[in-house]
């Protein structure tokens, strides 16, 4: 018996055409699925890039705190110094003061000294109102020096007065003298203050020392 192809095919077709259905159903799910893992994957990035920035913000705002206490600290330590060196100098001993202008002027005495050896003429220390003055002999007199060292100066550590005493002898002296010899005359000279006295003592060799 002759079978007729149409009625063949129509069992077949119908199941055919289901199942594409059913795949190409699947593949678009599946597709859909694929494109939200995509969107979020494109996602973290930005997140994670945000999450960076502002830690990398974060970390600079520390180091921004940290140099501002490193500069705290800075001056709090200057004020100390500075609130130190206020002090000691508000309490500052005024027989120490004397005693530093007594070590200065007998330093200066044996510079002058040493001076009168190498001009070959003598020198003088001659005490003034308010300072002091060293002076040459010339030809023509005294002559004040003007050098660095022996340039007229004024009393520092509160000096009110001066005498000058040479063994032997009975009165006071003006000035004291230094001659062009390395053996000289022991000389005291007293320095006075409202603190006390401090006295310098030249023993003709050359060398003064503070008593």
């Amino acid at each position: 018996m002759a079978i007729d192809d149409r009625h063949a095919r129509i069992p077949t077709t119908a199941p055919a055409r289901e199942a594409g259905a059913a795949l190409r159903a699947h593949g678009c799910a599946r597709l859909n699925r694929d494109v939200r893992v995509g969107a979020n994957a494109d996602a973290n990035p930005t997140r994670d890039a945000g999450t960076t920035a502002h830690a990398s913000v974060g970390a600079g705002r520390r180091s921004q705190a940290g140099f501002t206490l490193l500069e705290m600290m800075v001056v709090l330590v200057i004020a100390g110094l500075l609130v130190s060196l206020t002090a000691l100098t508000m309490t500052r001993n005024p027989r120490t003061d004397l005693n530093e202008e007594a070590q200065r002027l007998a330093l200066l005495f044996e510079s002058a000294g040493d001076e009168a050896q190498v001009r070959a003429r003598p020198i003088a220390w001659q005490p003034l109102d308010g300072g002091f003055r060293f002076d040459l002999r010339t030809d023509d007199g005294w002559r004040p020096l003007r050098d660095d060292l022996l340039k007229p100066r004024q009393w520092e550590g509160g000096v009110t007065g001066v005498t000058i005493d040479y063994p032997g002898s009975s009165s006071q002296a003006s000035r004291v003298v230094f001659g062009t010899e390395a053996i000289d005359v022991p000389v005291r000279i007293t320095l006075f203050s409202a603190a006390g006295r401090a006295t310098i003592v030249g023993t003709g060799n050359g060398r003064y020392e503070v008593h």
